[in-house]
């Protein structure tokens, strides 16, 4: 019975549970399921065997669907992308065409609006906002360039954003009881989220160190780092069973992609982060096709270029205040820490070290869910001010509108990419 129980709570925390949730998935589900639908089935872009990357957004997804990707980035991807491959090659009769593109963007979408059902119950199970709000931010988010993509890409990123949203609310489930995060929990964390991106493995860690009363109990503290070197000592040994125990062959590996993806100086640091860590997550930009050979086939391209207007730039600002508002008004709020933490990672490897900063749009799903989360935080700051979340919902709302009317226009440019040179 104890493991029956185990199983139905983890069946209510991974999907939608009451009308409410319910409605959230099934409204998100339709949505990005009609947009991957009518491109899978129109347009041969999500999967074309003679372009293993960067047909569009730099996105790699026959590279990805066919090894996992990289060994020395995604170590374990290659065992999880094997049975979705073979999965969508049972349902379209082993023949890889616009069944088996179908196929594996109802993946995506099921996964990107389950995404969304976690940032929905985090905004309602542990910050306890009033429903309008939580629609409000659930709908803003919704609309993220990120998310958009995802829902039809079938990519690492778009099964990181599940496992880190879904991490991300069972730690705060715990947290939130000051119970301890369960080392089976950890351990499947660590894996299955360092697994698909080696670098994540650190935010699985991150929570742990916010469990009640870790550094003042010695017990507590061994504990603590007792399962995180468990975690940690599971991961190697799987890792490096997937390299044959070839471990120098990491480091060379990742010197390599190192100099490969961060040294790039077409563009103005600054304005990468800008338009492309900070905004082309969120808000899309500019568009440039662009001239590609892979193997000897030539194709075009889609990429993203920096805001043309001082509008987005305005936009971008504006959403990055209201998330350090509410880290500095919740700064001891440890959950408000434990995102701003996992967020500040992020913005190290990318716009510190520089590593993919070119196309730091594509690496949205490793931290855009914490943009509603923060914000999510400033509203239950001040939840006792009615006239500040009425300011506060005013100014989402506009937000809102501007996204959603500047996605829009973006994917109709998408969409006449995709009639000139993908049907």
């Amino acid at each position: 019975m104890h493991i029956k129980s185990k199983f139905i709570n983890f069946l209510k925390l991974v999907f939608p549970s009451g009308i409410t949730e319910w409605s959230v998935f099934l409204f998100f589900l339709i949505c990005y399921g009609i947009l991957g639908s009518y491109i899978a089935l129109n347009y041969r872009i999500i999967f074309d065997s003679r372009i293993p990357w960067d047909a569009y957004f730099s996105f790699d997804n026959r590279a990805i669907i066919m090894s996992g990707g990289s060994f020395e980035r995604h170590p374990l991807a290659y065992y999880f992308f094997n049975w979705i491959r073979e999965l969508a090659l049972l349902i379209s009769d082993g023949k890889m065409d616009s069944t088996f593109r179908l196929t594996l963007a109802w993946m995506s979408n099921i996964t990107v609006s389950l995404s969304l059902v976690q940032v929905f119950k985090y905004l309602k199970n542990i910050i306890n906002l009033p429903l309008l709000v939580n629609i409000l931010l659930i709908l803003f988010f919704g609309v993220f360039s990120t998310n958009i993509l995802l829902s039809f890409t079938p990519e690492n990123f778009t099964y990181t954003l599940f496992l880190l949203t879904l991490y991300n609310h069972y730690a705060a489930i715990k947290l939130k009881k000051d119970e301890k995060i369960n080392p089976f929990a950890l351990i499947l964390a660590g894996i299955s989220i360092g697994g698909l991106t080696v670098t994540n493995i650190v935010k699985a860690f991150i929570p742990v160190a916010f469990e009640k009363n870790v550094f003042r109990s010695w017990k507590k503290l061994g504990n603590a780092v007792l399962r995180v070197f468990v975690t940690c000592i599971c991961f190697i040994l799987l890792y490096l069973n997937r390299i044959d125990f070839k471990y120098k062959t990491i480091f060379n590996k990742t010197s390599e992609q190192y100099e490969k993806f961060s040294n790039v100086k077409t563009t103005p640091t600054w304005d990468m982060i800008s338009s492309f860590f900070f905004g082309g997550n969120i808000l899309f930009s500019n568009f440039i096709i662009r001239d590609k050979n892979a193997k000897g086939f030539d194709f075009k391209a889609l990429v993203m270029d920096v805001y043309s207007s001082w509008i987005p730039y305005i936009f971008i600002a504006a959403l990055l205040l209201l998330i350090f508002w509410s880290y500095f008004k919740n700064f001891k709020n440890k959950f408000v820490q434990i995102l701003m933490i996992s967020f500040v990672f992020d913005v190290f490897i990318h716009c510190v070290m520089r590593f993919g900063l070119h196309t730091s749009y594509i690496y949205g799903g490793h931290f855009v869910f914490v943009y509603p989360l923060l914000i999510g935080w400033l509203f239950y700051s001040y939840k006792s001010s009615p006239k500040m979340v009425s300011f506060l919902l005013s100014v989402v709302g506009i937000l809102f509108i501007y996204l959603s009317i500047n996605n829009y226009i973006r994917m109709t440019e998408f969409f006449w990419f995709l009639d000139k040179y993908y049907q």
